[in-house]
């Protein structure tokens, strides 16, 4: 079967904008994985999700034309020592607006 040449053009436009984005994703993902390793963080994930998923992480990017994100969740929190002389007491642990956990209930503005 022959195709004419502006119905290959837009075969070949589509089929290599479906391959992209799919590239695109993992690609951007990549990035942003280097970037948080290099700030000093260890203990994380980076999730692709759809666009309109509700996340408990913190949206870091989008790919996909926009369809998708990139959800940055902790996956452990660091407890600062107790003074000593404290009370012993269990850290409160709180999930910020931002998605961000914190100790001690004190979330940054």
């Amino acid at each position: 079967m022959f195709l004419p040449a502006h119905l290959a053009f837009f075969v070949l436009l589509f089929g290599s904008a479906a391959s992209y984005a799919s590239n695109n994703c993992e690609s951007i993902r990549t990035q942003i994985d280097a970037k948080v390793r290099a700030a000093g963080v260890a203990d994380f994930a980076l999730s692709v999700v759809e666009a309109s998923a509700r996340v408990s992480g913190k949206v870091v990017g989008t790919c996909d034309l926009g369809t998708k994100k990139i959800v940055y969740s902790p996956l452990s929190v660091s407890v600062p020592p107790r003074p000593k002389g404290s009370p012993a007491q269990e850290p409160i642990l709180t999930e910020c607006k931002d998605g961000s956990v914190t100790v001690g209930g004190d979330c940054k503005k």
